[in-house]
C-alpha cells in the first residue's frame, strides 16, 4: 500500500463549502466539509444480500470470538491502548490520498440504527477513516486461524478504495497481509482478494498472490454484502456472501495471530475532480469465529 499524499479540492468545491458553512452556522453549526455528512440518511438493511441456501461455509461449526455490531457508538481513539479500535495503523503506516483522521464527534465515524458509517470528505485535503483492532501497545484483538467476516455497503465513485484486511501481529521480520477485499471505484463491478508478505529483513522473500472478481452491475453499491476469509493450517478460502470465490495455500507466514483493519481509502492515482465528496462506507458488523474442533 502506498504512502500518504493529500490532494487539494477544486477551488469551486471549497468555495461552495465555505459559503454553506457561513450561511448555516447560526442554525446548525459547522465543522469543515462534515456538514453534508451530518445530515445524510443511513441506508436500510432490507436490501442486504441474503445468505445462500447452500453456503460454502457452515458457521454452525464455529464459535464467535469477536463481534462488533455497532449498536452503540464505536469505541475508538486516535491511538490509546484502552479502546477497542484505534483510528490509524499500529505502525503509523497510513496510506493513500486521504489522511486517516483522529476521531472527533461525527467524523469520520458515526453510528446509527446498528450501522457504522465511515465518511470521506474533501476539506481542502481529503480526510477519511480507518479502524484497527490492534494498538501500538501490542494489545487488542487478534486470532490465529478461524473465519473473519464483514457486512458492508460500499461507496460509488472513481478514486474510492475501501478495504477489509488482516495483518499478522508479529512484524519483526515481515508483514503478513490478507486483503479480504479491496475495491477500486474506477472498476465498479470488480474487487480483489490478495495475500502479501512484505519483507522487513533481507532473507525474507516477497510474496504476492491475488484473485480478481467480477460481480453484477451495482451489487457492491445498492446494498450490503458479506466478505469473508477462512484462514486454516492448509488453505485460506475467500467468500462473497458465503460462497467461495478464491483459495490459496496458507504459507507459514500466515500461521500466526491476525488482527483486523477496515477503512475507506482513496487511491492517489485515481482521485480526480470527479471524485464525489462526501462519500460513505457503511458497515453492519465485523465478526471473527473459531472452529469448534480447534478449541
Amino acid at each position: 500500500m502506498g504512502s500518504n499524499a493529500n490532494l487539494s479540492a477544486p477551488a469551486s468545491r471549497k468555495a461552495i463549502g465555505i459559503f454553506l458553512c457561513v450561511a448555516l452556522m447560526s442554525f446548525v453549526g459547522c465543522s469543515g466539509g462534515n456538514l453534508a455528512g451530518s445530515n445524510a440518511p443511513f441506508p436500510p438493511l432490507d436490501n442486504a444480500a441474503p445468505e445462500p441456501e447452500d453456503p460454502d461455509i457452515n458457521l454452525e461449526n464455529y464459535v464467535m470470538t469477536f463481534n462488533e455490531d455497532f449498536d452503540e457508538a464505536v469505541d475508538v481513539s486516535a491511538g490509546e491502548c484502552t479502546t477497542r479500535w484505534i483510528a490509524h495503523t499500529p505502525w503509523n503506516g497510513d496510506f493513500g490520498a486521504a489522511r486517516f483522521s483522529d476521531p472527533v464527534p461525527g467524523f469520520p465515524f458515526r453510528t446509527k440504527k446498528g450501522l457504522l458509517r465511515i465518511e470521506a470528505s474533501d476539506e481542502g485535503g481529503w480526510k477519511s477513516g480507518l479502524l484497527s483492532s490492534h494498538n501500538k501497545c501490542g494489545g487488542g484483538f487478534d486470532q490465529k486461524f478461524g473465519y473473519f467476516e464483514i457486512r458492508t455497503k460500499l461507496p460509488a465513485g472513481v478514486g474510492y478504495w475501501p478495504a477489509f484486511w488482516l495483518i499478522g501481529s508479529d512484524r519483526s521480520r515481515f508483514t503478513a497481509e490478507i486483503d479480504v477485499f479491496e475495491h477500486h471505484g474506477v472498476r465498479p463491478n470488480q474487487f480483489s482478494t490478495t495475500i502479501h508478505v512484505h519483507p522487513r529483513v533481507d532473507d525474507v522473500t516477497r510474496i504476492l498472490a491475488s484473485g480478481s472478481h467480477t460481480v453484477e452491475e451495482g451489487l457492491l453499491y445498492r446494498g450490503f454484502n458479506t466478505f469473508g476469509v477462512s484462514v486454516e493450517d492448509d488453505f485460506m478460502v475467500f467468500f462473497l456472501n458465503r460462497k467461495e470465490i478464491w483459495r490459496t495455500p496458507t504459507g507459514a507466514e500466515f500461521k500466526q495471530p491476525l488482527f483486523i483493519l477496515l477503512n475507506l481509502g482513496l487511491e492517489p492515482s485515481e482521485v480526480s475532480e470527479a471524485t464525489p465528496s462526501p462519500a460513505y462506507m457503511y458497515v453492519d458488523y465485523v465478526r471473527a469465529y473459531m472452529r469448534k474442533d480447534s478449541l
